[in-house]
Formats: structure tokens, sequence, C-alpha cells
């Protein structure tokens, strides 16, 4: 059952890596339209997908933790690198758009999603590694 979640987190991923030119424009459209961190988001949901599949609550408080202590922090040093980087646009931006839950019904505009641009910030890697974790899971259910 969790499976499809962590799917659906890489896809997420996936699409804000095609949309993302890091340190050359502002990220605003695709899902930056709908949040500012779609990346922390899609992380999120591939761990949230992991819990359910593992069934471990353990499991949970780890990742949870992990994301408050390492990716909060993290974010707030990007916001202030980007708040540097495009003083005259990303106050408005933050303004307008959620920092990690998304709000939907704003229009998606801006870059639209590139493979090439994928390619370029490596987000394959993400999904190399829900499928090392998903293989590592399904070696564990086939040994019970």
């Amino acid at each position: 059952m969790g499976l499809p979640l962590a799917l659906a987190g890489l896809a997420t991923r996936a699409w804000a890596a095609g949309c993302l030119y890091k340190n050359q424009r502002l990220a605003t459209g695709g899902p930056y339209a709908l949040t500012r961190n779609p990346l922390y988001l899609g992380t999120l949901t591939v761990a949230a997908g992991l819990v359910l599949a593992t069934q471990r609550w353990e499991l949970a408080v780890l990742f949870g933790a992990a994301f408050f202590l390492i990716y909060f922090p993290t974010i707030e040093q990007e916001e202030q690198h980007l708040r540097k980087l495009f003083p005259e646009d990303f106050p408005g931006y933050a303004e307008r758009v959620p920092l990690l839950w998304p709000r939907f019904g704003t229009g998606l505009t801006g870059e639209p999603f590139r493979w090439s641009q994928y390619m370029r910030n490596q987000e394959y890697n993400a999904g190399l590694g829900l499928l090392v974790g998903s293989l590592i899971l399904a070696a564990k259910l086939a040994w019970i």
C-alpha cells in the first residue's frame, strides 16, 4: 500500500526537478506555484510511503525527526539564499506560495517540465534510492 504513495512522492520530485534551474532563475511555475518546496514535499511523501509499507512506527518517528531536524533548517538556509539571489522576486513569491503544504487552485504557470533539466539536476538518483529501498523491503518480506 505504501508503494503508490512513495511513487507519487517520486513523481512530485521529478516534476519539480524538471522545472528547476538552480541559481539561474526563481522557480515559480509548475509545482513551485503550489508549494515553495516541492522537492522536500516529494521526499516527505516518499518517506510516508516507505513507513506505510514497513508498518513500523519507529521508522515514522525516525523520518519525522530527520525531516524536522535536517530539512526545516535546510529550507530556512535555502530561503535566505533565494532572498539574496532574487531580492526583487522572492519576497512576493514567498507571500503567495506556502512553504511546504501545497495550496491548490492556483494556476500552474512558468517553466514547463523538461527531461533535460531533470537529468541535469540528477533527480534519477531519487528513483534509484526508492528502487533500492523497495528491493530491500521486498527481500525482507520474502524471508519472513
